[in-house]
């Protein structure tokens, strides 16, 4: 605008006099704005590490480890006017699974079961899946509900039952739990399949299922889910997408093992990862 007309054209049009326009241009920037300019870097930093995925309650604690202990309405300002946002929940509705099968189902024990106070006494499960251009990849994951960390994964090319074995002969390696831990899944016919409940029984571990047709029964993991979906697939999904199921997996594996598991705070946990959480408390 400044070289279409004139300071002096400008100031008379908004009532503003000269001199106090050049007094405002030469005055030196406030205290507030100084520390703002100071601090917007850190929130870009954090931004970037956690590649777009974090919004400003995420940072302002990642900042506040940092020592340096600033509101989230303030770091909500400077990333609305840098330009930077975390990736947003969407609305879903959790896929119930078909059950339509002859397998014994076993009774929601999860429901009368207190929260559990340490880790390996409730493990939750589920299946999801990503699309590539190869096809569909289908992905087992097991959680333990205290810590919220992923402790078996498989990844493959169908839904038959050795996809959650696999998954299942993970958690079991990595962990090692004691007898009598509550193992929580939908009614899928993957869970309720004799090599799975076999699998459980000789582990010492108690079976759970869902309700028929009601997924909220197994929140966290639909939690999960969700959230692998928006800040892994949807990232590469912007990024034009996995080629390969090999790519999706080795994705999906640096996600859980890398971020999720290790860095990224879960506000469930107080803001802590769940490697953290169960270091802390072990």
């Amino acid at each position: 605008m400044k070289t279409e007309h004139t300071i002096a054209q400008l100031c008379a049009t908004l009532e503003v006099s000269a001199s106090g326009y050049f007094a405002w241009v030469k005055a030196p920037a406030s205290q507030r704005e100084q520390q703002d300019a100071e601090l917007l870097p850190h929130i870009r930093a954090i931004h970037a590490q956690h590649k777009g995925r974090y919004g400003a309650p995420r940072i302002q604690d990642a900042l506040a480890k940092q020592g340096r202990h600033h509101g989230t309405k303030r770091v909500a300002r400077l990333m609305k006017q840098a330009g930077l946002r975390g990736l947003c929940p969407k609305g879903f509705v959790p896929r119930t699974t078909d059950s339509d099968h002859d397998q014994p189902i076993a009774p929601n024990r999860l429901a009368q079961a207190p929260a559990p106070t340490g880790p390996n006494q409730v493990w939750v499960s589920d299946l999801t899946y990503v699309a590539t251009q190869e096809g569909w990849l289908y992905v087992a994951v097991i959680l333990d509900l205290w810590s919220r960390r992923v402790v078996g994964w498989s990844a493959g090319p169908s839904l038959q039952a050795c996809l959650v074995l696999a998954a299942l002969h993970m958690a079991l390696r990595q962990r090692q739990p004691p007898k009598g831990l509550l193992h929580h899944s939908d009614r899928g016919v993957q869970y309720a399949s004799a090599d799975h409940r076999s699998l459980l029984a000789a582990a010492g571990i108690e079976p759970s299922m869902s309700r028929a047709g009601n997924p909220y029964d197994n929140a966290a993991m639909e939690s999960f889910i969700a959230t692998y979906k928006r800040e892994c697939v949807g990232l590469a999904e912007e990024a034009g997408g996995y080629a390969t199921r090999d790519q999706a997996t080795a994705d999906f594996f640096d996600y859980v093992e890398t971020y999720y598991n290790r860095q990224r705070s879960h506000s469930a946990l107080g803001y802590q990862s769940p490697v953290d959480f169960e270091s802390q408390r072990n």
